[in-house]
């Protein structure tokens, strides 16, 4: 009888797999960001007055303070899951080191309760133990690995960067294209572009795209809107 052949994962390979694509959502989240609250800004601008001066003024203020504040954003709130990590992972150390044999006993418990028998659920639990005691309790009862403790820098400068790079798409877009189509050239593509993140964020999540689409395109629709017609109530008006 043929045995059949298994490639082992590698658990550290899979966790990258996922570190990668999780980075990869977030980049597309804060590029999205970026394309949404700068072209709403410029729209907004634009529909006020003519003039490039504050057309170019408000763009650049909107990247660099978007930019920072998405930053430091992304950099508080992963700082804040990073440190309550940490301090289960301190947690779990002080318990296997201050009793041993207590961990084993509630390991081998973990696997009865999902279903193992209680002599092959302390044979698994001996067996992980003595390869990885702490990545065997942090895996079964948080789900968690030390490999999956996040980075708040990285995470800043990710989002960082991609809303630089989400917002360059309509400030180019205001700033370049001639006066009379600049409004509605910087709609269109900011559409389009909302609808390729809003695509490609659902493929990664195994998502609807069609849902995710529709959702990002009438919320940037919705965003330039609104920021258009302000500023255009507030250009006729004589404020601007």
């Amino acid at each position: 009888m043929d045995t059949l052949q298994t490639t082992p994962v590698e658990p550290h390979a899979a966790s990258d797999t996922a570190h990668k694509l999780n980075r990869l959502r977030a980049g597309i989240l804060g590029a999205n960001d970026g394309i949404v609250s700068v072209a709403a800004v410029l729209v907004g601008v634009a529909g006020a007055t003519p003039q490039m001066g504050p057309l170019v003024l408000a763009g650049v203020a909107s990247i660099t303070g978007g930019a920072i504040s998405m930053a430091l954003g992304e950099y508080v709130s992963v700082s804040s899951s990073s440190d309550a990590q940490k301090s289960l992972i301190e947690i779990e150390q002080r318990e296997l080191a201050e009793d041993p044999e207590g961990e084993l006993r509630e390991l081998a418990s973990l696997y009865a309760n999902k279903g193992l028998s209680d002599d092959t659920a302390m044979q698994v639990a001996r067996e992980l133990t003595a390869r990885d005691a702490l990545a065997a309790h942090l895996d079964v009862e948080l789900h968690l690995s030390e490999d999956e403790v996040v980075s708040p820098m990285h995470a800043a400068v990710a989002s960082f960067i991609a809303f630089i790079v989400g917002s360059m798409l309509p400030f180019l877009v205001a700033v370049l294209v001639p006066s009379p189509a600049k409004i509605p050239v910087t709609f269109l593509s900011v559409l389009t572009a909302l609808a390729l993140t809003g695509y490609t964020g659902a493929k990664l999540g195994d998502a609807q795209p069609v849902r995710a689409m529709v959702r990002t395109v009438v919320g940037g629709a919705l965003a330039l809107g609104a920021t258009f017609l302000i500023g255009w109530l507030l250009g006729t008006q004589g404020v601007v």
